[in-house]
């Protein structure tokens, strides 16, 4: 395609959603199956008016689904209640570590045994399919900051830190390729990989989230009058936090959801405001936002620069998805890559909830619905590419690129399709 031709592409489906978004909102799929059905007609699948190269284009793809990954964290980490406490992060943290664990542990045994693949490439794979997705799952994730409603703080809190906890098993699988140094005995892998860049990386978030609280705090409070353009400030905080992670080795988007989290966090204690939600988090749907919550006199960083980087997240979501379609050919959908996306969706993340929710009390209701909203997205993308730019070799990226693919348009199908009646069904239950 032509850049003319580009430019007439995307504008018209500007156009067409900021036209129609009402009545599409009111349609019982969501808007990523529209782009992925625009971008299948345009693609190979159908009209072949483009193709996207995702092995060729590697290094494009990983810088756009890396910033969208970064805005989508910052956007979920400033949406968790107020305050932090134990009790009310168990569930997500248990699914984001422990659930997290089994998921790699399963979709690799499939992929070795069922696939043939070498143990690398399948922990590998296990690594980028695993990690939930807080980009594509806005239909069943935290809708504005201090919301009730424990269903979507769990799948938002777990999006938030699956991405960064599934780094040390994707650097694992590279490790047994020969592509990452893991050490003798997996030393150097435990120690760096999983110890101190997930500590790490935590701890460097959290300090910038405070220290950005407390600067923007003071200045407000200063005599004079003395204005801060807050999306600049959100997305400096991002971009400082993920490249200090970086460049210390630690995991940057655990760094910039723990940013995120701790800049809210600080932001209400030092305004005086009340906590969001009682400590117990309660299936309501239509619970009004407590007083002093979003939307009060209370003007924060996090809050401010929500807005734009929701916009960000919905423009990056439409240009990736479209081209995710523009990659995909009719002999795309082979058995291996629906057999694996079916074992994933069916098996490996119900009994991987189910594992990591033992001997908790999670509601049964809440663990089903957890079981089966585990989408896959622009996360998966991310990591695949990482791996590339590792130094894949090129049948085994080519074979990789196949089935995570797959795995994501069948993720944007099946959970697209199904979110909207199920949360309706679930609340109607609830209701009764």
């Amino acid at each position: 395609m032509s850049n003319a031709q580009w430019f007439l592409l995307l504008g018209g489906l500007f156009l067409a959603m900021g036209l129609t978004w009402s009545p599409l909102r009111r349609l019982p799929v969501t808007s990523a199956i529209i782009y992925l059905a625009v971008g299948l007609l345009v693609g190979p699948t159908f009209l072949h008016l483009f193709h996207f190269n995702p092995l060729k284009e590697s290094a494009l793809l990983e810088v756009l689904t890396e910033g969208a990954a970064l805005i989508s964290l910052y956007a979920a980490g400033v949406k968790m209640p107020v305050p932090v406490t134990l009790a009310r992060w168990r569930t997500p943290i248990l699914l984001a570590f422990v659930s997290m664990f089994v998921t790699v542990g399963l979709v690799a045994a499939f992929a070795a045994f069922v696939l043939d693949l070498p143990l690398g490439a399948a922990i590998l794979l296990g690594a980028i399919v695993a990690p939930t997705d807080p980009v594509l799952a806005t239909d069943v994730q935290i809708r504005h900051p201090g919301e009730r409603d424990r269903l979507r703080f769990t799948l938002t809190c777990e999006a938030g830190m699956n991405d960064g906890s599934a780094f040390p098993f994707v650097m694992l699988g590279l490790g047994l390729l020969g592509l990452h140094d893991i050490g003798e005995d997996f030393i150097r892998w435990a120690l760096i990989d999983v110890l101190w860049a997930t500590a790490g990386g935590i701890g460097i978030g959290v300090a910038g989230g405070v220290l950005l609280a407390h600067v923007a705090h003071r200045i407000r409070n200063l005599g004079t009058r003395h204005e801060l353009l807050d999306d600049f400030l959100g997305l400096g905080l991002i971009g400082v936090v993920y490249g200090a992670s970086v460049a210390l080795n630690t995991w940057g988007f655990l760094a910039v959801f723990f940013a995120a989290v701790a800049l809210r966090q600080t932001e209400r204690k030092l305004s005086g405001g009340q906590e969001d939600v009682p400590d117990r988090l309660r299936f309501d749907r239509d619970a009004e936002p407590a007083e002093g919550e979003s939307g009060a006199a209370i003007q924060a960083v996090s809050e401010e620069s929500l807005i734009f980087k929701e916009h960000l997240e919905r423009l990056s979501e439409l240009v990736l998805i479209l081209l995710i379609g523009g990659t995909l050919f009719i002999n795309s959908w082979s058995w291996r890559a629906v057999g694996l996306s079916l074992f994933l969706f069916l098996i490996a993340r119900p009994v991987s909830v189910m594992v990591g929710l033992a001997g908790t009390r999670t509601p049964w209701k809440l663990r089903g619905l957890v079981g089966w909203f585990g989408v896959r997205g622009i996360g998966s993308l991310y990591y695949l590419m990482y791996s590339i730019q590792h130094g894949l070799p090129e049948k085994l990226a080519l074979e990789l690129i196949h089935l995570t693919l797959i795995v994501v348009a069948l993720s944007i199908v099946c959970h697209g399709i199904s979110v909207k009646p199920m949360m309706e069904r679930f609340w109607s239950n609830s209701s009764r």
